[in-house]
């Protein structure tokens, strides 16, 4: 099994999108890139501490590799606005991959430059590329959050048309067939 952090706005959204792919074993919703140990999700919020709202993604290798990962990642969020998504604003929602080791690192590079020369965006890519130094799982009632609150205001709103979108570009890619 690999891991891989990502983070791309919200993790609600994230992670529904990542517990969906064939591959993945599983999905966190937590913090990285920061400076304080175990931050709280208001203290994140609060933009004190200097994490990013990420997934930490568990697969398999053999089903799916990092840069599909990847390039799933940058179809399913803006990677070209810095410190935001959306209606959702401050660095604790940037776009970033926090590499575990150097093949990582170039991969992510990699599957940046090949995001870029295929035009699919006008500005440029800004997603952060930052070594792994750590990650903090969210509180318990964030784990899981779009499947155990689908009617919620903002997971009807932002989170379920994000993730039939996603389920429509990679059916073929996802654990069930189903849209």
């Amino acid at each position: 099994m690999a891991t891989a952090t990502l983070g791309a706005g919200c993790f609600w959204c994230v992670e529904a999108i990542f517990d969906a792919l064939r591959g993945v074993s599983t999905v966190v919703s937590g913090y990285s890139g920061g400076h304080t140990e175990n931050p709280t999700y208001r203290e994140v919020c609060s933009e004190s501490t200097g994490h990013a709202e990420v997934v930490q993604i568990e697969f398999d290798e053999n089903q799916i590799s990092f840069a599909d990962i990847l390039r799933i990642f940058f179809a399913v969020h803006d990677p070209t606005t810095l410190n935001r998504q959306g209606n959702d604003i401050g660095s604790s929602y940037r776009s970033a991959i926090f590499h575990h080791d150097d093949e990582q690192k170039l991969v992510a590079d990699q599957i940046i430059k090949e995001v870029t020369e295929a035009g699919i965006y006008d500005d440029p890519i800004v997603t952060e590329v930052t070594p792994f130094t750590g990650f903090w799982p969210a509180e318990e009632y964030h784990q899981e959050y779009f499947e155990n609150n689908p009617t919620q205001p903002y997971c009807a709103a932002v989170v379920a048309p994000k993730v039939a979108k996603f389920r429509k570009a990679f059916f073929d890619r996802l654990k069930k067939q189903e849209v």
